[in-house]
């Protein structure tokens, strides 16, 4: 029989989750990681286009 890894709501994922974690917290880090990511990139491509010139 398949496994079938999908989920409806972030409810149903939170019950998978290793180590116990909150469903909020992954999430609030994810986005943190994700805006720190992003503003690094930025910051790369604007000191490449600076350096180029």
């Amino acid at each position: 029989m398949a496994l079938l890894f999908a989920f409806s709501t972030a409810g149903d994922a939170a019950n998978g989750l290793l180590f116990g974690w909150d469903i909020a917290t992954v999430q609030k880090w994810a986005l943190i990681y994700l805006g720190v990511s992003s503003l690094a990139f930025v910051v790369v491509w604007i000191l490449g286009a600076i350096r180029r010139q």
